[in-house]
């Protein structure tokens, strides 16, 4: 009969310890980079607020109504949610809110087709600095798939990232759910501990969603819906006045 200890040869021990000791994961790099898009990489310069007048409107909410200012308090405090989330809770009835949904997502994709969004100052650099040093990124949104793709191509980031993801694309839920961030993490297989993984957004939820994943640094930047505070209460383990800084921050990180 074999014992316990004839199982596993001193050499087998070692091999063992070897794979899968805690400081080899710390050596790993942050090989996987998993960004918000609007606030974020993207200036919409206050579009969502706007369609989402748009959208409260075609249901009735007359803009400058106490209505149209309790929903838009929420809408601020819900960046980043996936937004047919957010007019479910407005709205209460689901038909309501796919309706505003719709007029929301259409509202926004005219305002984008009308050249309203920019890239954030040194986002594009950014995606190719890291992208160059061999990581992989992934763009997030809370918007719907043809919303994010109408965004990409106002701005020519079609081929920017290997990877796009929207709330359905990671089961529905969005943020403040890890669920995109999961997503990212098992589609890519950039890395093989979560915890290598790189969250940015410039929302709470954002910061919410990054660290529910098990994320390894959670980066807020301040070029978006909200301040440092707020990030940081979220839990941010940096903040950042943008993304143009997040290459740095890493290649620290991994120093």
């Amino acid at each position: 009969m074999t014992s316990p200890t004839d199982m596993t040869s001193p050499a087998d021990t070692t091999s063992l310890t070897d794979a899968t000791s805690p400081t080899d994961v710390t050596r790993d790099p942050y090989d996987l980079v998993v960004l918000d898009m609007a606030g974020t990489t993207v200036a919409d310069g206050g579009l969502v607020e706007q369609a989402f007048s748009a959208a409260a409107q075609r249901l009735g909410v007359r803009p400058g109504s106490d209505e149209h200012a309790r929903q838009l308090a929420y809408v601020r405090a819900t960046m980043g949610e996936s937004k047919i989330s957010v007019f479910r809770h407005l709205f209460g009835e689901e038909e309501k809110a796919q309706r505003a949904n719709t007029a929301f997502e259409e509202a926004y994709g005219d305002l984008v087709d009308g050249g309203r969004i920019a890239p954030i100052p040194g986002a594009r650099e950014a995606v190719e600095r890291l992208t160059a040093e061999g990581r992989t990124v992934v763009l997030t949104t809370g918007f719907a798939r043809t919303t994010q793709d109408a965004i990409l191509a106002a701005l020519g980031w079609q081929d920017l990232v290997p990877l796009t993801l929207c709330p359905a694309d990671a089961g529905g839920r969005g943020r403040p759910f890890p669920d995109m961030v999961l997503a990212a993490f098992l589609r890519t297989g950039a890395v093989a501990d979560v915890r290598r993984t790189v969250v940015a957004g410039d929302t709470s939820y954002d910061m919410l969603g990054g660290v529910r994943s098990g994320a390894g640094i959670v980066a807020g930047v301040l070029t978006g819906a909200h301040a440092r505070d707020q990030l940081t209460r979220h839990g941010a383990t940096h903040v950042l006045g943008s993304v143009a800084e997040l290459p740095d921050l890493i290649a620290r990180a991994e120093a």
